[in-house]
């Protein structure tokens, strides 16, 4: 064996050594890799159901929310009533109380200066 086979056979080992140091540290990375994957597949597996509950539950707050618009504008159209027939009743009947009561306060001071004792006497 000559000196040349023995400088190639030192780096041939050389050589396999570093590939097996580098190997280490690119199979570890590698297992950190598959980790991640695992996680990040076990992570949208759980996403994804919540995402479709969350669609649900959107859609059906929309329909509710079309139901209180159609309760607000008959509670609307209830006060509107209300406050025509307030108007009606406070037109048609108001002016004749008015009277009524104008007239009763009349006869009452009549009255009240009628039987009221006399200073004068």
């Amino acid at each position: 064996m000559s000196v040349g086979d023995v400088a190639g056979l030192i780096a041939a080992v050389a050589f396999v050594g570093l590939v097996g140091f580098l190997a280490v540290p690119l199979v570890k990375l590698g297992r950190a890799f598959d980790g991640a994957t695992a996680s990040l597949k076990e992570l949208t597996d759980h996403t994804v159901p919540v995402l479709d509950e969350t669609a649900t539950l959107v859609a059906s707050s929309n329909t509710q929310l079309g139901n209180i618009d159609t309760v607000t504008t008959a509670a609307a159209q209830v006060s509107e009533n209300v406050s025509a027939l307030t108007s009606l009743f406070a037109a048609t009947v108001g002016a004749p109380m008015i009277k009524v009561a104008a007239f009763s306060y009349g006869v009452r001071r009549a009255l009240s200066g009628l039987t009221a004792p006399r200073r004068g006497k």
